[in-house]
Order: C-alpha cells, then structure tokens, then sequence
C-alpha cells in the first residue's frame, strides 16, 4: 500500500563535481532536480510525508530540516531528516534524480515486499552491479535502528549490513542521477519535445 511509504530526500550536497552550483535547484524540463524527485514520490503515494534535507525552498511543498553541520554527508543529513518519518518504510534518495518516476518507487516497494522473508530493504544496482545507495527503500524501524549503532560516515557502511534486495535498474540511462554538467545537459535533452528519451 502506498500509503505505508514516506520519503527522505538528500539535497544538501557541495555538488563539486558541478562547479559548486545549487544542484537540487538545477532545472530539467519546467521543473527543478528536487520538483522531480519529489513528485515521483507523491505520483507512487500521494499521502507520503516528504522530508528534504538542505536549505529551504519555495518549492516543493515539504518538510524542510538541515544536518548539523550543513553539508556534513549522506549520514548525519539522515539521522537529521530520519525523525520526521511515520510510515513503516522510508524512501532514500538523492535530489538529482531527473528520471526518477512512480514505477520505480513501485519496483523497489514491491521487491521489498515479495524478497525473502525478513528483508530490511530494496536498492538499485547499476548496469555495473553497484548498489545506488540514494535509490532504495527501507524498513523504517530497521533504519532506525541501525542509524542509532553507527558512528560511521559512509552510506555503505550502514545500508550494506541491512543486506537488501538488490533490484536492476532497467530501462534508464546511464547517468540515471545528475552528478555532471554533460549529464544535466543529456538530460535536459531527453526533456527536450521530440526527443525520444530514456524509457
């Protein structure tokens, strides 16, 4: 049930390898790399409570909250936006997801859903085998409490024990995430009317 699922959203980043630019704020198509993420959330559960991690914005309507201090990483940015959630499974995800739809958030709820029996969590692997750690969803509970033991700074290191379904991602580009000026501009392209896109 969709209702079971809130998000939360990591856009407090440095974005170096973008020159340092305000990459959530980063426009493909009308609306901005965060408008997209968000609204593939809200397409797959309409009722989600959506937490963003960085600096408050206009838009898109959510809970705003800042990891202390900003820009300290991917972990304390979700001990800082973990707390807000409700619903027994959280969506984890980056805020440079330009191809990012409800199918996919269905995909990985559903592999959550029928994996063996006692699994924590769903993640994509790329065409290379590697987890996409900003793309997974996970049993609330199980995140909390594994956030509690970890003194860590890595993703890895606090996700991979929670072993979870791994999950292709089909059918999506390369760069499925923003992490380049050529990558923005593919995917500005692929927006474009007329072009065929990713499928």
């Amino acid at each position: 049930m969709t209702d079971n699922l809130d998000a939360v959203v990591l856009a407090g980043g440095a974005a170096t390898r973008m020159g340092g630019a305000d990459k959530p704020g980063l426009t493909v198509g009308a609306r901005t790399l965060l408008e997209h993420v968000v609204g593939a959330v809200r397409d797959h559960a309409p009722h989600a409570r959506v937490t963003v991690v960085g600096p408050p914005r206009e838009r898109p309507r959510a809970r705003y909250v800042r990891e202390d201090p900003p820009g300290a990483g991917p972990v304390p940015a979700l001990r800082a936006g973990l707390p807000a959630v409700r619903a027994p499974r959280v969506a984890l995800l980056a805020a440079d997801l330009p191809y990012l739809a409800a199918h996919h958030l269905g995909a990985l709820c559903d592999a959550l859903a029928s994996g063996a029996e006692g699994a924590l969590g769903a993640v994509f692997v790329d065409t290379g085998g590697r987890e996409q750690w900003l793309t997974g969803v996970w049993d609330t509970r199980a995140l909390r409490a594994a956030l509690a033991d970890y003194a860590g700074r890595s993703l890895y290191g606090l996700l991979g024990p929670l072993d979870p379904v791994r999950v292709p991602l089909t059918g999506a580009p390369e760069g499925f995430d923003v992490d380049t000026p050529e990558e923005l501009e593919r995917a500005r392209a692929a927006r474009t009317p007329g072009h065929p896109g990713p499928s």
